[in-house]
C-alpha cells in the first residue's frame, strides 16, 4: 500500500470511529431509558422532557460550539468532546433525582453539538486534502455505532440490570476508542474553510472571514444549506418516530410488521451510505441531493396514495435510499465555508430532528396521520427545492479506496 493511501486509510479510520462514538453513546443512555424512568420513579411526560433536553442542548450550542471550533480547533474540540460523553454515561448512572439528571442530559446535548461539527468538520477536511469522498461512509458508521450498542446493551442487561456496570463498561470502551484514534485525526492547518470560487456576492473572503472573533451573521447560502438540512433531518426523524405506527393504524400491518418501517428505512439508509461516495464521485452532490430527496418525496406520496403494506414499505425505502446523502453531502458544502456555517447548519440539523417529529404529531392530532405523513414527504421536496440554491463543487475527487486483504503493489 502506497505511502498516500495507507495516510488516508489511517485518518479515515479516526475519523471514523468519532462517528461511530457518537452513534455508540447516544444508544447506549437511549437503550437503558426504561431502567431510568424506573430508578427515578418517572412519568411518561417527564421521560419526554429528558429525551427533548438532550436535544435542546445540542441546538442551542451552536455559538458555543462555533468559538471553540476557532480556538481550539476540530482536532482537539473531538476529542475532549467525545470524552466528555463518556463522562456523561457515568453521570448518569449515578444522577441521584430528576432536575440533575436533566442537567446531565442538557450537557450531553452540548457535547453531542461540539463532537457533530468538530467530527464532520474532520470528514470534510480528510475528503479535501487526500481528494477523495468518504464521508457518506464515515455517517454510516454512526449507524454502525447504535447497532452495537444496541447489542451491548442486552448482553449486559442478561447479566445485570445496574446502569453504573453497563454505563461504566460503555464509558472505558468509549475512552479507549478515542485515545487510540486521537493519532490518526487531521491536524487543523489541512483543513479549507472553503475553496476558491465558492463565495457568494457580499461574502467575506475565508482568510476574512477567519479573522473574526465573535458572533458572525450568516449569509444567505450558509441559511439555504441550514434549511436543506433542517427539512432533510426532518424527513429522517419523522420516519423513525411515526412509521411504526402509520403501519399499525393506516394500514393495519400486523404487531410483527410494524417495526418493519423503522427496519426499512435504516437498512436502505446503511447501504445507500456506503455506496454514497462513488455516486458523489460520478454524479456530483448537488444532483445526488437534488434527485435522492425529490425520490423520497414521491416515493412517500405514492405509497400514501396507493396503501397497503408492501406499497407502504416500498414507500419508506424511497425515503432511507433518497434522504441518506442528504446530510453528508451538505455537511460538506458547509464545512468548505468555514466553522461558523458549520456550526450553524449542524445547529439546524439538530433543531430538525427535535422539532420535527413533533410537528408531524400535531399535524396529524389536527387531520390525520396520513397527512403527517403528507406532511414528511413535503419535507423531502423541500429539501430538493434548497439544494437548487446551493453552490456545490463543480467536481468531486475519487471515491476512497476499498480495504485489500493482498499487499498493494502500488
Amino acid at each position: 500500500m502506497s505511502p498516500v493511501r495507507d495516510e488516508f486509510r489511517r485518518s479515515q479510520l479516526a475519523i471514523g470511529a468519532l462517528f461511530f462514538v457518537l452513534g455508540f453513546q447516544y444508544a447506549t443512555w437511549v437503550s437503558r431509558v426504561p431502567a431510568l424512568k424506573a430508578r427515578l420513579d418517572l412519568g411518561e411526560a417527564q421521560i419526554g422532557l429528558l429525551l427533548m433536553t438532550c436535544g435542546i442542548g445540542a441546538a442551542v450550542s451552536f455559538p458555543l460550539v462555533a468559538v471553540l471550533m476557532r480556538r481550539f480547533g476540530s482536532r482537539l474540540l473531538s476529542v475532549l468532546s467525545a470524552l466528555a460523553l463518556g463522562v456523561v454515561l457515568l453521570a448518569l448512572s449515578v444522577a441521584p433525582n430528576y432536575p440533575v439528571t436533566l442537567l446531565v442530559l442538557f450537557c450531553d446535548g452540548v457535547a453531542v453539538g461540539c463532537l457533530n461539527v468538530a467530527m464532520n468538520a474532520q470528514g470534510a477536511a480528510l475528503e479535501a486534502r487526500f481528494e477523495r469522498t468518504t464521508m457518506s461512509r464515515l455517517h454510516a458508521t454512526f449507524s454502525a455505532g447504535s447497532l452495537l450498542a444496541a447489542l451491548l446493551a442486552s448482553g449486559v442487561n442478561a447479566f445485570t440490570g445496574t446502569l453504573a456496570v453497563h454505563f461504566g463498561l460503555a464509558a472505558v470502551l468509549l475512552a479507549a476508542l478515542v485515545l487510540a484514534a486521537r493519532s490518526g485525526l487531521l491536524a487543523d492547518d489541512s483543513q479549507k474553510a472553503a475553496e476558491p470560487g465558492d463565495e457568494q456576492p457580499g461574502e467575506e473572503k475565508p482568510g476574512e472571514r477567519k479573522q473574526r472573533r465573535g458572533f458572525v451573521l450568516p449569509t444567505v447560502a450558509t441559511l439555504w444549506m441550514g434549511l436543506a438540512m433542517v427539512f432533510g433531518t426532518v424527513t429522517e426523524g419523522a420516519m423513525n418516530d411515526w412509521s411504526a405506527l402509520y403501519l399499525k393504524d393506516v394500514v393495519d400491518a400486523g404487531a410483527g410488521l410494524a417495526p418493519m418501517g423503522i427496519a426499512v428505512v435504516s437498512v436502505m439508509m446503511v447501504c445507500a451510505r456506503i455506496f454514497a461516495d462513488g455516486w458523489r464521485t460520478r454524479f456530483g452532490d448537488g444532483r445526488i441531493v437534488r434527485t435522492g430527496s425529490l425520490l423520497a418525496g414521491l416515493g412517500l406520496a405514492l405509497a400514501l396514495l396507493v396503501g397497503g403494506v408492501v406499497p407502504t414499505l416500498l414507500g419508506f425505502a424511497c425515503v432511507g435510499l433518497g434522504v441518506a446523502a442528504v446530510t453528508p453531502c451538505v455537511y460538506v458544502a458547509a464545512a468548505r465555508r468555514g466553522a461558523d456555517a458549520l456550526s450553524l447548519v449542524a445547529a439546524m440539523g439538530t433543531t430538525g430532528l427535535l422539532a420535527g417529529p413533533a410537528v408531524i404529531g400535531f399535524i396529524a392530532g389536527a387531520t390525520s396521520l396520513v397527512w403527517g405523513m403528507a406532511a414528511v414527504a413535503a419535507s423531502a421536496a423541500v429539501v430538493s427545492l434548497c439544494a437548487t440554491r446551493i453552490s456545490w463543487p463543480a467536481t468531486q475527487p475519487a471515491p476512497a479506496p476499498e480495504p485489500r486483504l493482498a499487499a498493494d503493489p502500488s
